[in-house]
């Protein structure tokens, strides 16, 4: 639960963390540009309030004349005194006329009183800062006044930025509640997104430690069809597959024990009997003997496969690759095999197919003889074994195009469907009561797919089973 609990962790501080980064710089950007649009619009108007003053009052011919007019604007004809003052400064800068009379002849010597005075380039300049006098917030524009064509003072608008600072921080509060709400939507849909995968991790994760335990089989139910969902299929298809392979290594261990167990009790005996004298004659002696070299083989065979099997598992399964006529040494094998069927009933029928014009002999395959005589020898042995009952196995090789081509069939009672794409796993019987320790075929699989063959198995049509061997002309071989 730790390891989950990291992972809800992880993900929540991940993902809020970037949130939280957008939020911050998406209300500190807009919160910028409201403000630069709220000191901008006020800049403009302010600008535009004092050039037109400049331009009324810059008529004037004389000082005089403009003194008088100016003082009675100031006094009378100025509007708007609660929301801005205006200020008539002389060319030192000082105070001449205010609308806020106090502030006559004082010097506020802010940078804009100093631009619009500038003799060499006067020019309205804003500002926008404290006031030197009160430390208020306060923005100011300043712009030069010509009487006759010479400059002689500067037409001064100020005003209180208090309100819209206040403005500001209302909108800057609101973005930020609206951003929190944001991170708090995000937060909730992230916990329940986290919680939809956190808890079918934790489920599966209890299910694999049950699996690791030794519960196989066990099933987790499917909740999503997601990635969660396809983890979740592939871990009940591992539990199943392994539940399957313990229950047959399980039958396995109890057949082989059976399959040992049976051969050894007539060894031991019948020589016991021969060796306390019990037997004195001959043909029974001979009998017994012979008896106990047949499951002596038998035994013998037993240990090869399992020793096969053992090589498989831990990468020892090797071939040695030569020319091989594969032709000669099937026959080999049937003629064998011949002999061996016709003690124990059965008719062994080979048919060879006739070779292409041109052709005078079946092609070679590069290949492992040894190998190849262990898959003829346990196909056969299995046609014997499973499909016996039928008196008849027939064997047959033909060429098709690049492929050899070799069947092996039985007149037996074939093979359940339902246990067609099983027989070549590793410990399988099926419903079998044959003995054999069912890895006969698996090795033989693996030896013809080393080969760059095909092992196919199959129901023969009119009863039996067939099994197809296909191997390639040419150096198609694993060489290992």
């Amino acid at each position: 639960m730790a390891r989950t609990t990291g992972i809800r962790r992880r993900w929540m501080t991940n993902s809020l963390g970037v949130v939280l980064f957008v939020v911050l710089l998406a209300v500190s950007a807009f919160s910028v540009a409201m403000g630069s649009y709220y000191y901008a619009t006020m800049s403009s108007g302010l600008q535009a309030k004092a050039e037109y003053v400049v331009e009324f009052f810059g008529g004037y011919r004389t000082r005089s004349e403009y003194y008088q007019h100016v003082l009675t604007y100031v006094n009378n004809n100025f509007e708007g005194k609660d929301e801005m003052e205006m200020q008539f400064l002389d060319s030192n800068g000082l105070i001449r006329f205010s609308t806020f009379g106090l502030a006559a002849f004082s010097a506020p010597d802010t940078p804009d009183i100093a631009g619009a005075l500038n003799p060499e380039d006067p020019r309205t300049t804003p500002w926008t800062g404290n006031d030197p006098s009160t430390g208020e917030h306060i923005m100011a524009v300043s712009c030069p006044l010509t009487i006759d064509g010479v400059p002689v003072a500067a037409v001064r608008y100020v005003t209180s930025l208090r309100l819209v600072d206040r403005q500001l921080v209302t909108i800057v509060g609101l973005s930020l509640a609206v951003g929190f709400a944001i991170l708090f939507l995000v937060y909730v849909s992230n916990l329940y997104f986290v919680k939809s995968i956190v808890e079918p991790v934790a489920g599966v994760t209890e299910i694999t430690k049950r699996i690791a335990a030794g519960s196989y089989g066990i099933q987790i139910e499917k909740q999503h069809d997601d990635e969660i969902g396809d983890l979740t299929d592939a871990i009940n298809d591992m539990s199943q597959r392994i539940d399957q392979s313990e229950k047959m290594k399980s039958e396995f261990i109890s057949s082989v024990s059976h399959e040992l167990r049976t051969p050894l009790t007539a060894i031991n005996g019948w020589a016991e009997t021969i060796m306390n004298g019990e037997v004195r004659d001959a043909e029974d002696v001979k009998k017994g003997m012979g008896i106990i070299v047949s499951e002596a083989r038998r035994l013998t065979n037993m240990v090869e496969e399992l020793l096969e099997f053992s090589r498989l598992e831990d990468g020892r399964f090797t071939l040695s690759i030569e020319t091989v006529d594969l032709k000669a040494e099937f026959e080999d094998a049937v003629y064998t095999y011949r002999e061996f069927f016709r003690k124990d009933g059965l008719e062994l029928h080979y048919q060879a197919g006739e070779e292409e014009a041109g052709e005078e002999e079946f092609p070679t395959v590069e290949a492992d003889p040894e190998r190849l005589r262990q898959v003829f020898c346990n196909i056969m042995d299995n046609a014997a074994k499973h499909g016996g009952s039928g008196g008849r196995i027939d064997c047959a090789i033909c060429r098709e195009g690049d492929w050899a081509v070799i069947t092996i069939r039985d007149h037996g009672p074939g093979i359940p469907a339902d246990e067609l794409p099983h027989v070549k796993s590793k410990f399988y019987k099926g419903s079998s009561k044959a003995r054999g320790s069912g890895i006969g075929l698996a090795v033989s699989d693996e030896i013809i797919s080393r080969h760059g063959g095909e092992l196919l198995i199959g129901n023969a049509e009119g009863g039996g089973c067939a099994v197809t061997i296909r191997l390639p002309f040419g150096g198609t071989a694993v060489r290992t």
